[in-house]
């Protein structure tokens, strides 16, 4: 017959005074780690001991006990004990329970510690969140968990929120079957449903979280989206929305749940900002989301200027300046700067700003047939774009000879008949015979007749087309005139050169077109110069001529530009057939050689790889061949498998730290470099034309005649007038040799452009 095993005896358990407890050096644990004793001290305080100490009889030389005890295991409490003594909230003969060992054991001592630190086991964070959870819904306050458990509330709101989620998808954390950040993606839903259905899609167990925070918002629209700052989330929530937030990630203040009732919101106030200018008096406003690109085209901008500062305005500013120079002269050599001093300065800076930036006036008569346009800013900030008059709203011209007469067909005025020798021939007998029928006094001589005076200008303009030819830096500063009218004043009629920079209207511009950063850059330079241009039209010319020859430079620069078209229409669709498919092909190719002189970087100019912005409008495999030529292979072959919409998502996810561009963005000669290759050399990647074959991170160099020059009469500095023709002074007249009393060395007489 089988021996039964000895029952087990547990040693047993006494109340021990504390005073004649002492902390034993087999206790194993040496490094500091976990909960504080002083955190520990405070617990006990507030719940009491919890675990009892382990310790043995301290025997003396002959082997007989104490009266004493060593804890080998429990150290810990013991010192929280000892602290609480200190604080005076334990008595130091405090009965402390103890489960006592014999001394002469077999387990050694330093066994039994180490068993209890090594044999206990951690409390899964989902039972952490299930307790808490439990005790909010027991009457226990958020704040009190917190200062109880010794972390912040934001913390216990997390736990919360990871209590809150599907039980299916506790079920499969508790298994290891979903990661603890994966979970916590879930958490921007309260929609188990939706949940669930989100979990049974993951492409693999090892789905990235932003993939399951993509599918939970794809309905729903963020509070940092423009029409949502415009409508501001107190008002939107005030109207029955939802917000849902992500308490672990950054979220930039969440996602707004119903769109719908976001768009009729943002309809509302852009209406009541609308008839708020029509009260101004506009005959007009068009208010949208975005301003459209070509929203301006073919509209006359009316006059306007700035409402001048009052005394006490002026005051303030000088106030203002001398507030801001006193700080900067305290604080500039400081370390450290206070935030009371940063808060200062931003005040006087929003102060000033909101001075210095004066309201327009416009002439009540242009008022009453401009109107406005009215769109919301990447801030949310309401814009208003006033006085822009419309063809149909123009006024009529008074007499045919006015400057309105330009509005007439041009055919019109440049048509002659078949006989045009002969009635050139039959005008001059008919002034002769004028001349004849009474006799002209000083006082009342007849103006020319109309032909002649035709004849005679014709002849003049070839004679100052040739002396116009011969000097290059007239020809430029009238160049430069002419593009700055058309950019910055209108319908102007203030240049003999027949030249205009016809900007670009893209045919069918992309949503948002005005937010990326490139349409910014721009429309920030024009303001600048805007700016600095004088008000007339009439006033331009004298201004350039005293610009300096760089601020000249830069100015055609920037009116070049807006001309400068590399769109691929879709020929045939928008342009009436104007266009051919040839024409659209070699403009393309000259942008590339534009493109390669200014060393253009789209990627670096803030174009990325979004699904709004490429990949929702290809097809499957275009997306899988575009991650492959980029990331390679291994990433296309693990999204094939995913739908049209969540492949092109985990497209943008995978492609966001390349450099990887679209065939249409690519430079021949500058993104020539492809496939993950180009991502450790830190090109972007593109696809070089057939004809070019694989350049490979060609160095792009400005060509040789655009190089910095000193000696270009086109760049030479103003400081003694090199950019004014020949004999001429600072009124842009030119003098004859004889009149500047020179050699006669200089260059023949120019009329003045």
């Amino acid at each position: 017959m089988a021996r039964q095993a000895p029952k087990l005896t547990l040693s047993p358990s006494r109340d021990i005074p504390l005073d004649r407890l002492t902390l034993s050096q087999s206790n194993v644990r040496r490094v500091k780690a976990g909960v504080s004793i002083e955190t520990l001290a405070d617990d006990i305080a507030r719940r009491g001991l919890l675990q009892s100490l382990n310790v043995r009889p301290i025997l003396d030389g002959e082997g007989q006990e104490t009266g004493r005890y060593e804890i080998p295991a429990g150290g810990r409490r013991f010192r929280a004990l000892e602290l609480l003594v200190k604080r005076k909230r334990l008595a130091s003969n405090a009965s402390v329970p103890c489960v006592v060992r014999a001394a002469n054991d077999e387990i050694l001592a330093e066994d039994d510690s180490l068993a209890e630190n090594a044999m206990r086991e951690a409390l899964h964070p989902l039972d952490q969140f299930r307790a808490m959870q439990a005790m909010v819904d027991k009457g226990e306050d958020v704040e009190a968990i917190a200062a109880n458990f010794n972390v912040t509330p934001a913390v216990v709101r997390q736990r919360l929120k990871l209590a809150s989620v599907s039980p299916r998808l506790h079920e499969a954390y508790a298994d290891d079957r979903i990661s603890l950040e994966q979970l916590m993606a879930f958490t921007i839903s309260d929609d188990f449903e939706r949940q669930i259905q989100v979990f049974e899609m993951l492409p693999s167990p090892n789905a990235a979280p932003s993939f399951i925070r993509q599918k939970l918002t794809e309905n729903v629209i963020r509070a940092a989206d423009k029409r949502a700052l415009f409508v501001t989330a107190e008002a939107y929530v005030e109207a029955g929305g939802g917000i849902v937030r992500d308490l672990f990630e950054a979220d930039g203040g969440g996602w707004l749940t119903d769109p719908a009732l976001l768009d009729r919101l943002v309809d509302e106030k852009l209406k009541v900002e609308g008839e708020r200018l029509l009260a101004e008096g506009w005959k007009w406003t068009a208010a949208s989301v975005d301003l459209p690109w070509d929203a301006l085209r073919d509209l006359r901008e009316i006059d306007r200027n700035e409402v001048p500062r009052t005394a006490e305005e002026e005051a303030r500013v000088a106030a203002l300046e001398a507030e801001s120079e006193a700080l900067d002269r305290e604080w500039a050599e400081a370390d450290d700067v206070p935030e009371a001093v940063h808060a200062q300065v931003d005040a006087i800076n929003a102060e000033y700003d909101a001075i210095v930036k004066r309201p327009l006036s416009f002439a009540p008569d242009d008022i009453a047939i401009a109107g406005a346009f009215v769109s919301i800013e990447r801030d949310g900030s309401i814009r208003i774009d006033r006085g822009y008059v419309r063809s149909k709203d123009e006024p009529a011209a008074t007499e045919p000879g006015d400057d309105d007469a330009e509005h007439q067909d041009r055919e019109e005025l440049d048509r002659e008949d078949e006989g045009a020798n002969a009635g050139r021939a039959a005008a001059n007998d008919e002034a002769a015979a004028g001349d004849t029928g009474g006799e002209e006094t000083a006082e009342g001589l007849k103006p020319l007749p109309d032909r002649l005076v035709s004849d005679l200008t014709a002849w003049r303009t070839l004679a100052l087309q040739d002396a116009f030819a011969q000097q290059p830096k007239t020809a430029y500063l009238a160049l430069l005139h002419a593009l700055v009218l058309g950019c910055f004043y209108g319908h102007s009629r203030e240049s003999c050169v027949q030249i205009s920079a016809n900007r670009v209207y893209f045919s069918d511009a992309p949503p948002n077109l005005r937010d990326c950063a490139p349409a910014e850059a721009i429309d920030a330079r024009g303001a600048e110069w805007k700016e600095r241009l004088p008000k007339s039209d009439k006033a331009l010319w004298d201004h350039l001529l005293a610009m300096e020859a760089a601020d000249r430079a830069m100015l055609l620069a920037h009116c070049a530009s807006l001309a400068v078209n590399a769109q691929a229409e879709i020929v045939g669709r928008y342009d009436n057939g104007r266009i051919s498919a040839h024409g659209v092909e070699r403009r393309i190719a000259h942008s590339n050689i534009l493109a390669r002189a200014v060393g253009l970087d789209v990627h670096a100019a803030g174009w990325r790889p979004t699904v709004d912005a490429y990949f929702g409008s290809v097809t499957k495999p275009r997306i899988l061949a575009d991650v492959a030529e980029a990331r390679g292979e291994n990433f296309a072959g693990i999204i094939d498998h995913l739908k049209k919409a969540d492949m092109a998502r985990e497209a943008e996810r995978l492609l966001e730290d390349t450099a990887w561009l679209p065939v249409p963005l690519r430079t021949p000669g500058i993104d020539d470099l492809v496939g993950p290759d180009a991502l450790a050399a830190g090109v972007a990647p593109g696809i070089a034309s057939e004809n070019e074959g694989k350049a490979g991170g060609v160095a792009c160099e400005l060509p040789a005649f655009l190089a910095d020059n000193p000696d270009d009469p086109l760049l030479a500095d103003d400081a003694d007038d090199a950019d004014l023709p020949a004999g001429a002074d600072d009124s842009g007249v030119a003098h004859g040799a004889d009149d500047l009393g020179d050699d006669g060395d200089t260059d023949p007489p120019v009329a003045a452009v």
